[in-house]
């Protein structure tokens, strides 16, 4: 800022309030924020993650039609006029043909109320841009492609294009949007953008091209710091996903490999993911590992991921109107979840569709630190391998499932109940179909939890090996209203007790009865019922 007039840029006062502190090896701008290029205060490496943090390009030829699509943020859009300086980058010196680097014009010329513009063109980068504590920034472009340096050739071991406020020095009112990022050289893979503000965070319309292969962190890193701060991220795309860091020049310096999009322990506020898309990364796809904030997961695609493609955590969680699949292992990963839920106050699951044909994983797996889950207006498909549809882990709380449509073509369980005590458990109008055979779990339904009600299911299950509807294995149960149409025996009381089954129909091919109640089960009461074989009661 020497100098803007030189550039031809336009300016404002804070450029020139500013522009007496150029030079210095930290740049602190009016008191707030601060540009460094001579590394990170923190996290200057590629740290391994902890345990549990090749695709094609097939998802890339519907990322331009998804830019403009459920634009509910352009109310909100942020306008030019909100900036005492906007910078035309190229203006200021910055070069337009992805020759020459162009992070030192970006760090001579960033600053509070500042919005720096990117025209048509490729920009390469081969260093980070540091920005710590600063107030209203933007950077914008208009058919503007960033091209970072090999990594051989970026000045590691800060692999980032933009760091933008820390945990410790957070920014706030960011705006950062309209760019391709082009990684398809070999050896290239970068984190776009690390973003932490307090409040007032956007991002979008960001897509990512070329397959991850360098080794370092995945394109995005956002956290809201502050408890009342907001944020959303939107149509973020890296469908290409990253190859396992054993494979890339950075192997043995991290864990599995990049991370599609980061929200760590530092987020604590709220934080909205809109019609995104990832491909397969080797240590997950939108990994959220805060225990205190928000983080709502709307529309979008997310694909073949180790460990999960969306995996939460926090205090509150949402994933409504999303596409989970797993159709391909690129990593040889020990698994792969479409959805894993790990910890938190409560989480909703909306109109959600989890396709699984080649499952290495549960379709959703509820861990044992969820308090409470719902999970409504869904479609699961689960293909020929022995993975559940819903898994719900012993000590996970309360959770209702209702209106959902579960699709089991292996051996498993479509809805797998574990634990007596940590909280009842709904099915409320659940669906199941499928020719899963009873090879290794018979039964579509498999619940030890106490205190469960069951209405309206609808389980029709032709497998063969004796594949069957229900198995209750605890206590104090209500089924009513459903209908079973099995192979073997529908409906199984095994040890279970207090347990009201009325109004329902089990029909069997091949079992001898419609209903079987071990020898150690205790009260069970009927009432209505319609079953063509009758019961067989061992008590």
């Amino acid at each position: 800022m020497t100098s803007n007039d030189s550039h031809g840029s336009r300016i404002g006062r804070r450029s020139y309030l500013a522009g007496s502190l150029v030079g210095l090896g930290t740049l602190s701008i009016a008191g707030s924020g601060t540009v460094d290029g001579s590394g990170d205060q923190s996290g200057n490496q590629c740290p391994a993650p902890q345990p549990d943090e090749e695709t094609d390009d097939r998802q890339d030829e519907a990322i331009d039609d998804q830019r403009d699509e459920d634009s509910d943020d352009h109310a909100d859009e942020p306008s030019d006029d909100q900036y005492e300086t906007v910078v035309d980058v190229v203006e200021a010196g910055a070069d337009p043909t992805g020759t020459e680097s162009i992070t030192s014009v970006l760090r001579e010329h960033v600053g509070d109320d500042t919005l720096l513009e990117f025209p048509a063109g490729e920009y390469y980068m081969d260093e980070q841009l540091r920005l710590t504590g600063f107030e209203n920034v933007g950077f914008v472009g208009e058919n503007a492609t960033l091209v970072p340096a090999t990594y051989h050739e970026f000045d590691g071991p800060q692999y980032r294009l933009f760091r933008l406020g820390t945990s410790d020095n957070p920014g706030r009112d960011l705006r950062f949007e309209n760019f391709d990022v082009d990684q398809t050289a070999d050896d290239t893979g970068i984190r776009v953008v690390s973003a932490e503000v307090k409040d007032g965070l956007t991002v979008r319309n960001v897509t990512v091209r070329g397959i991850h292969d360098s080794g370092t962190w995945g394109p995005g890193l956002f956290n809201v710091t502050d408890p009342d701060g907001e944020g959303v991220v939107s149509r973020f795309h890296a469908t290409s996903g990253a190859v396992h860091v054993d494979e890339t020049p950075n192997a043995g310096n991290m864990w599995r490999g990049a991370t599609g999009i980061n929200v760590n322990q530092h987020h604590r506020g709220t934080l909205a993911f809109k019609n995104c898309s990832l491909g397969g990364f080797p240590d997950n796809g939108l990994y959220v590992s805060s225990e205190t904030g928000r983080v709502d997961v709307e529309g979008g695609w997310y694909q073949n991921s180790g460990t999960a493609s969306i995996r939460l955590s926090g205090r509150h969680g949402t994933i409504t109107d999303a596409v989970a699949v797993v159709d391909a292992d690129p990593h040889g990963s020990d698994g792969q979840h479409p959805v894993r839920l790990d910890g938190g106050d409560r989480f909703e699951i909306d109109g959600v569709t989890v396709d699984v044909p080649r499952p290495n994983g549960d379709a959703i797996r509820i861990m044992n630190d969820v308090d409470a889950t719902a999970i409504t207006n869904t479609e699961i498909t689960v293909g020929n391998a022995p993975n559940n549809g819903i898994k719900i882990g012993p000590e996970a709380g309360q959770t209702r499932i209702e209106n959902v449509d579960i699709e089991v073509d292996g051996s498993a369980n479509a809805v797998r109940i574990l634990g007596q005590d940590a909280g009842a458990v709904e099915l409320d109008d659940v669906r199941i179909t499928g020719d899963a055979p009873g090879t290794r779990l018979r039964h579509a339904i498999y619940c030890e939890r106490n205190e469960c009600r069951f209405t309206g299911l609808s389980v029709d299950q032709p497998g063969p090996d004796k594949r069957r509807g229900i198995e209750l294995r605890g206590e104090t149960y209500l089924l009513r209203e459903s209908d079973f149409q099995t192979t073997h025996v529908p409906i199984v009381v095994n040890g279970a007790d207090g347990v009201r089954i009325e109004n329902c129909y089990a029909g069997t091919a091949e079992g001898d009865h419609s209903l079987r109640i071990i020898s150690d089960s205790g009260s069970v009461s009927l009432s209505n019922n319609d079953f063509p074989v009758g019961v067989r009661d061992d008590r």
